[in-house]
């Protein structure tokens, strides 16, 4: 029997067990879990919304890992109690996942005000966990004023962390090329702030020369806001030189997005967004759970593959046999 107030108690008392507790019950596929689970946040629900959400992602190398460590040391230093939801790569043939980032951030991982929860990408669109939303909220129920987002940083993992975070950042490096690093168009169109990291020693020059790269492209992009210039910064993470900087920024933007009430409306937009995610994966779960469809799913399947029918035909098929319970 889940004691589902027992658990809520305990998250909104602080408590480490019940906060891994209540996230272990909404990562569940179990569809009693899943029942719980929106029982627990419905009455946490009042208890949420009093962080900033921060997005971070970057491409490979960007020591992502590094920052985020150096990061969150310093906002504990001012007094937050820091979450980090770290986004592993699940393989794709064994479904497995490194699950490493408290190996890879030892020292923020042994601090009582951070919380680090690594979780496995799994299947999802752009690696970004399934319930990766619904533990933002548990963590803010359980006092954490800053929620940070580690994503994968490949394919179309950016965007998906940008709609459910309040400030989007992107962790560049110099040296890596003079097309900007590969960077899509589309994801420097996102970002909040562009930061540069490891720029240290000989890398110095290039990492100065990156951010005006970068300063000089973000002119030419349409604005994300008319309330925000979008900057582009510097950092060395393992030097722990240019993180005031990046939070001083982060608490700019908070500042500029409240007073204008654009934060206040992009959650909402947000929150409409999750529903509908959360609709369609539920539709999608009844549809493929369906007996009739189920019977018929691996005919049509084959139908498809061998040219004996087409697919869109093939899913009017199976949506005729669907609609008929």
């Amino acid at each position: 029997m889940i004691k589902i107030h027992e658990i809520a108690d305990g998250v909104r008392s602080g408590n480490v067990r019940a906060l891994a507790k209540a996230i272990t019950l909404i990562e569940s596929r179990n569809l009693d879990h899943s029942l719980a689970a929106t029982t627990l946040l419905d009455e946490l629900l009042p208890a949420t919304g009093n962080s900033i959400r921060i997005g971070i992602s970057g491409v490979p190398g960007s020591g992502k890992s590094t920052f985020i460590e150096a990061f969150g040391m310093h906002l504990l230093s001012l007094g937050h109690k820091v979450a980090v939801l770290a986004v592993d790569p699940s393989s794709q043939l064994s479904g497995g996942s490194i699950l490493g980032d408290k190996t890879r951030m030892e020292e923020l991982a042994r601090e009582t005000n951070a919380f680090i929860r690594p979780s496995p990408a799994g299947e999802t669109l752009g690696g970004v966990a399934r319930k990766t939303r619904e533990t933002m909220l548990i963590c803010e129920a359980a006092g954490y004023d800053v929620i940070i987002v580690e994503t994968v940083g490949v394919g179309q993992s950016e965007v998906t962390v940008a709609s459910m975070v309040d400030f989007f950042l992107l962790l560049q490096i110099p040296n890596a090329g003079d097309e900007l690093q590969g960077i899509k168009r589309g994801v420097m169109e996102i970002a909040d702030a562009i930061v540069v990291n490891k720029a240290e020693g000989d890398n110095r020059p290039s990492a100065e020369l990156a951010r005006q790269q970068y300063v000089n492209a973000l002119h030419m992009l349409k604005p994300k806001s008319l309330n925000w210039q979008v900057p582009a910064l510097l950092c060395s993470a393992l030097h722990v030189e240019g993180v005031v900087e990046v939070w001083s920024t982060v608490e700019e933007f908070r500042s500029c997005m409240q007073q204008s009430g654009e934060l206040e409306e992009k959650r909402k937009l947000q929150a409409s967004d999750w529903m509908w995610t959360l609709l369609m994966e539920d539709l999608k779960e009844m549809f493929l759970r369906d007996r009739n469809v189920e019977g018929l799913l691996e005919q049509v399947q084959e139908a498809v593959a061998t040219g004996i029918t087409t697919p869109s035909a093939a899913a009017r098929r199976l949506l005729e046999v669907f609609k008929r319970n």
